[in-house]
C-alpha cells in the first residue's frame, strides 16, 4: 500500500485505516437498520459500542461524504443521498438472480399477499425483493432494503432456527442491545422457544409479535453445502394466516423453497455465503 505521497503505509497505518472503514462501514449499516425513522447518536453509541467523540466524528465524515445526513429539527441520522446512489448502482450486481425474483412472484400471485427473499448478512437479514398479492389488505412492514437482526420476523426468524444451537446463542448475544432497542417485545426466551417450533414445523410463524396484526411465514433456503444463505417469506394481515390456510400457504412455500435449492445445488448459479458481512453477493453467476 502506497501513501498519496509516494511512502509506503506502515503496518500499523493500514491497520488504522481499516479500522476506521470498518467502523464508519457499522455506522453504516446501524443507521440502514432505522431507514425509515432514523437513529439518534445515543443509539449509536450503544449499538457500536464507539466512544461517543470516535462515533461523532465519524458521522461527520459521513455526512461530508454525503453518505450519511442529520436531520436539523429532530437531530436523528439518516442515510444520505450518495448512499441511495451507491445502492442503485450495486442493485444492478446485487439484487438476485431472474429465477430468485420469478419464485416471489409465484408466491405473491399464489397466495395474493405480500411474498419476499431475504438474505442473510452476518447477524442481520436484509429483503432483497418485496412482490404484493392482489388481495387490497397488506402487510406494509417490510420492503426490499430494510434489515432486520436474526429472529425478527418471519424470514430471519427461519434462517436463526437454520443456525446450530452454539451459533443461535452466538445470535442472540450479538444482537442483545438492538433487540433490546427495535424489538423489546422478542426477549431470548422467547426467541429460543420460537426456534424450536420452527424446527419443528419446517418453516417459521411470526403471529403478530413484532407489529400486531400483521403476520408472517417464513422458511430457509439453503445451498449445496446445507448453509441456510436465504429465506422466502410471506407476509399478510391476521384473518389471511389463520390454522385453516397454513397448510396451503406452508405447501407453496416448500414448494419454491425447493426450486431454490435445486438451482443452488446446480452449476448454473454460485451463491456466495452471507455468513459474515464482508461476505455480501447473493446470487452470483459461475
Amino acid at each position: 500500500m502506497v501513501e498519496s505521497g509516494g511512502q509506503p503505509a506502515s503496518g500499523e497505518e493500514r491497520t488504522s485505516g481499516a479500522q476506521a472503514i470498518g467502523r464508519a462501514a457499522g455506522l453504516l449499516r446501524l443507521i440502514a437498520a432505522q431507514a425509515a425513522t432514523g437513529t439518534t447518536l445515543t443509539d449509536l453509541v450503544s449499538s457500536s459500542g464507539l466512544m461517543k467523540p470516535t462515533c461523532r466524528r465519524i458521522l461527520l465524515a459521513l455526512i461530508d461524504a454525503g453518505l450519511a445526513e442529520q436531520d436539523p429539527v429532530s437531530r436523528r441520522y439518516f442515510l444520505g443521498a450518495e448512499a441511495h446512489a451507491l445502492g442503485v448502482a450495486a442493485a444492478t450486481r446485487h439484487a438476485g438472480d431472474p429465477l430468485a425474483h420469478e419464485a416471489v412472484i409465484r408466491l405473491a400471485r399464489l397466495t395474493g399477499d405480500a411474498a419476499f427473499l431475504q438474505v442473510r448478512r452476518g447477524y442481520t437479514v436484509e429483503c432483497l425483493i418485496r412482490e404484493d398479492g392482489d388481495f387490497p389488505l397488506r402487510s406494509h412492514v417490510l420492503a426490499a432494503g430494510d434489515r432486520h437482526a436474526l429472529g425478527a420476523g418471519a424470514g430471519p426468524l427461519a434462517l436463526l432456527a437454520a443456525l446450530s444451537d452454539a451459533e443461535v446463542e452466538k445470535a442472540l448475544d450479538v444482537n442483545r442491545v438492538l433487540m433490546e432497542q427495535r424489538y423489546p417485545t422478542l426477549s431470548p426466551a422467547l426467541l429460543r422457544e420460537l426456534v424450536a417450533e420452527t424446527r419443528r414445523r419446517g418453516y417459521s410463524l411470526n403471529r403478530g409479535v413484532l407489529f400486531q396484526g400483521s403476520w408472517g411465514m417464513g422458511m430457509a433456503v439453503r445451498d449445496a453445502t446445507g448453509q441456510a444463505v436465504f429465506c422466502l417469506s410471506i407476509a399478510a394481515v391476521e384473518i389471511r394466516m389463520q390454522p385453516d390456510r397454513e397448510p396451503q400457504l406452508a405447501t407453496w412455500l416448500a414448494e419454491e423453497v425447493a426450486r431454490l435449492e435445486a438451482v443452488l445445488a446446480g452449476p448454473r448459479l454460485r451463491p456466495a455465503h452471507s455468513a459474515s458481512p464482508s461476505q455480501s453477493r447473493v446470487l452470483e453467476r459461475t
